[in-house]
């Protein structure tokens, strides 16, 4: 049945070709471009004005009108505030997911239910399908390229804003995506994926961030506590990190890199290690707040897969309700389980939902054997 849906442009090939689909289908299709942030909105960094270009010509070879909104004040209260206060906080948040609850699906669903939408399409790689045993259940589901599949960021979506959204590219790869694109002469066919921070772009993160929270200097120390060199303020860094530590001359005899391995905020150190594989990286249990369910309530099977960060694969464990969320036992323990971040829960291809990761208890060696002690 033909319907009138509204698809958000971003001035990509992934949006762009969800909205040919759906014209092609026979719906009535109309193209919104959000824009969503305007404290630097100069040509050295920020690309809304291109991409609102080709949004815009996007728009034009498919036949569809296109409006352009702003919600950069919706952003900056319901995104960017939450991205401050937990840097500041010593964590590192993934505004991605924030972006697509918060606005994406929140402020664009509100805006294109007033333009008379009856459905709303975006270019994720995600599915959904109404669940056999529940038929008012709608289901978030991974995407049949398992490489691009962005359930993970779409896992803090509720019923109500999961229930009028359709994700045309869920059943086509990228290099099908920009194979049809150039096939039908849209003019994004090789456009680069878009990077960087959700809606604001590419920029110099410490010096982006440095305009909104304070430089705090101090030691980079190991698990010992031996000071091998100096950080530039804690919320720079992340869990894992190896890239930008400035101790790549210490200790190289033993021929292995440096990796963050915690933040210790009482004495402003940054704690390192050498080795991908140290074990002061892993984590068997991974403690989670703010839990949120797709379906709206919790999963009665507890013996699930997960993720602690986008690029991983799923790993088996089994969740135990704790007094304010709940504890990720995993069957191996896990590479930088990083607080801020969010561990996804699935159930074969089916997201449920998940939770934040919180701070681990310990920090050095004596960390993954307390890991991996057996919960009663």
């Amino acid at each position: 049945m033909a319907e009138r849906v509204v698809v958000g442009l971003s001035g990509g090939v992934d949006s762009a070709v969800a909205a040919w689909l759906l014209k092609r289908a026979g719906h009535e299709v109309v193209g919104v471009f959000m824009k969503n942030w305007e404290d630097d909105d100069t040509d050295e960094y920020c690309t809304s004005r291109v991409d609102l270009v080709d949004a815009a010509s996007v728009a034009d070879v498919i036949g569809i009108e296109l409006h352009a909104v702003n919600f950069a004040a919706q952003y900056r209260e319901r995104v960017f505030a939450h991205f401050l206060a937990e840097y500041s906080a010593c964590r590192t948040p993934n505004p991605d997911v924030l972006c697509n609850s918060e606005i994406k699906f929140r402020a664009f669903l509100d805006h294109a239910l007033a333009l008379g939408a009856t459905r709303i399409a975006t270019g994720h790689y995600a599915g959904s399908r109404i669940a056999r045993e529940e038929p008012s259940l709608v289901q978030l589901t991974r995407a049949h390229d398992n490489r691009k599949d962005q359930s993970y960021f779409l896992h803090r979506l509720t019923q109500e804003q999961l229930r009028p959204v359709m994700f045309p590219l869920a059943g086509m790869s990228k290099n099908e995506v920009r194979a049809l694109a150039r096939e039908q002469g849209i003019p994004t066919w090789d456009k680069k994926d878009s990077t960087g921070i959700c809606f604001i772009g590419e920029r110099p993160f410490r010096d982006f961030l440095a305009r909104y929270l304070p430089r705090e200097p101090g030691p980079i120390i190991t698990v010992s506590g031996r000071v091998v060199g100096r950080h530039e303020g804690l919320a720079y860094y992340t869990l894992g990190q190896r890239q930008g530590l400035g101790v790549g001359g210490v200790d190289q005899a033993q021929g292995a890199p440096w990796f963050v391995a915690a933040k210790d905020a009482s004495r402003n150190a940054l704690v390192v290690v050498q080795g991908h594989d140290h074990a002061s990286l892993y984590r068997r249990t991974v403690d989670v707040i703010d839990l949120h369910w797709i379906s709206g309530t919790p999963p009665q099977k507890l013996r699930v897969a997960a993720k602690t960060r986008y690029r991983m694969s799923d790993a088996a464990c089994t969740l135990h309700w704790t007094s304010n969320g709940a504890r990720a036992v995993f069957d191996r323990p896990q590479w930088a389980p990083t607080p801020g971040q969010y561990l996804v829960v699935y159930d074969d291809d089916v997201c449920l939902g998940g939770g934040v990761i919180i701070d681990p208890v310990e920090v050095g060696p004596a960390a993954k054997a307390s890991s991996e002690a057996t919960l009663p």
